[in-house]
């Protein structure tokens, strides 16, 4: 049993001060809750050599960490779990201190395990929740941290749990749906590439030495297909930098914001796809934004968080803009119409529910038609992609076709016309 220092509030409204033994600070905050008192903070009792000696190893074990850029999110499935298990205690009226020791002492996820029981020390110097998340942005999205501290203000974290784990879960769905649809033609271009490499390398070398040996005049395409093979054959170091150099040349490219911002805006230009990825976003948009409304935060402010929640540099931007534009004095359906992003449906929906003060619910209804009709379409890409595909493919075939036969013919009627 250790001594813990606490410091309550009655029931009257009286704060009062002390000290309780028990074999954790969830424990001590049970024994203060049967007693009528509303822990505030509670931490345990040291000697300064103890103090001392557990800042100490503190800094020993950050001493240890990997830096910041080094590591990776949460996986959203882990993160849904956290919200979804956080709804259920919180619900059973289960003390918050109680509830995140016991699922820091469980998480699978070593990084979410690490963020919790940093919490759990927060919250027994008496900090609050949504404080204590937003000092670990790699595992609580800004947008996250932003519900449960309206929801830690207005009395109803238990209901923003529950509107962050739709949210969350609905999110989550996109992504699986999308990666199912696109892993098709990832895989037929992969392995377009890899037949192009092969054929250049080992197929086309063969045909090269058997015209040689004729010693005739090649047609062109003949000629094109040879140059090919052997660059790739003796330059294919010279190849290998340059895909390279691609490669880091584009990602520092991206790294500017102007950059970034036009190759995110010819994303939802792009055929066959580009329409899909804009109605996604734009149901992403209508979801976030009706959550962080329906939790109680401010316009401007729920503006800003689904800019930064929005995957699209574009989009993000001129969502940004909006924001502006509300701080301006503007209306939200003025602001909306100036940025050119949303359909006329969303426009819709933005006047009524400006109207009537039901916009939360109208962007729910608008992102879950938006949703539908990305899941009708994701559905059917491959049928969009196939033709494309198809066209590649028949023209690789073809050229290669002419480039390998059309010496054979040209030597197969000159050895007759010579009979």
């Amino acid at each position: 049993m250790a001594n813990f220092l606490y410091q309550g509030r009655t029931r009257a409204g009286k704060t009062v001060k002390g000290n309780l033994s028990g074999a954790s600070a969830g424990a001590v905050a049970d024994q203060l809750i049967q007693q009528g008192i509303t822990p505030l903070k509670i931490q345990p009792q040291q000697a300064p050599k103890a103090k001392k000696a557990a800042s100490s190893s503190k800094a020993v074990k950050k001493g240890f960490e990997l830096p910041s850029f080094l590591k990776r999110g949460v996986p959203l499935p882990d993160l849904i779990m956290f919200i979804r298990q956080m709804y259920s205690l919180t619900k059973a009226g289960i003390s918050m201190l109680r509830a995140i020791e016991g699922l820091a002492e469980n998480a699978t996820n070593k990084q979410l395990g690490v963020a919790l029981n940093d919490i759990c020390e927060q919250l027994e110097r008496g900090r609050g929740l949504s404080t204590a998340m937003a000092e670990h942005p790699k595992v609580f999205p800004r947008l996250v941290v932003a519900v449960v501290h309206v929801g830690e203000n207005t009395g109803r974290l238990e209901q923003s749990f529950a509107q962050l784990a739709i949210y969350l879960e609905g999110e989550l769905d996109t992504r699986k749906r999308i990666k199912s649809a696109t892993r098709y033609p990832i895989f037929v271009s992969i392995f377009l590439v890899l037949a192009v490499i092969i054929l250049n390398i080992f197929v086309i070398p063969q045909f090269s030495s058997m015209f040689a040996s004729f010693d005739v005049e090649l047609p062109l395409i003949t000629r094109m297909l040879l140059a090919s093979s052997n660059f790739f054959i003796n330059y294919t170091w010279l190849l290998i930098l340059v895909v390279i150099g691609i490669i880091f040349g584009t990602m520092r490219w991206l790294k500017k914001p102007a950059a970034r911002e036009r190759w995110d805006g010819w994303k939802l230009h792009m055929p066959a796809v580009g329409d899909i990825v804009e109605r996604s976003l734009l149901a992403r948009f209508c979801r976030s934004f009706s959550v962080m409304l329906n939790s109680g935060v401010p316009l401007t402010q729920a503006l800003g968080l689904v800019s930064e929640n929005l995957d699209n540099q574009y989009m993000s931007v001129r969502v940004g803009e909006m924001r502006k534009g509300i701080e301006r004095g503007e209306s939200l359906l003025r602001v909306s119409r100036a940025s050119t992003l949303f359909t006329p449906l969303v426009l819709q929906m933005i006047a009524v529910g400006e109207e009537t003060g039901s916009l939360d619910d109208l962007l729910v209804e608008a992102a879950e038609y938006y949703e539908r009709e990305v899941d009708y379409d994701l559905k059917n890409i491959t049928a969009r992609i196939e033709p494309i595909m198809i066209s590649v493919v028949a023209v690789m075939v073809l050229f290669l076709a002419l480039g390998i036969f059309l010496p054979m013919w040209e030597m197969m009627g000159a050895y007759s016309g010579g009979m």
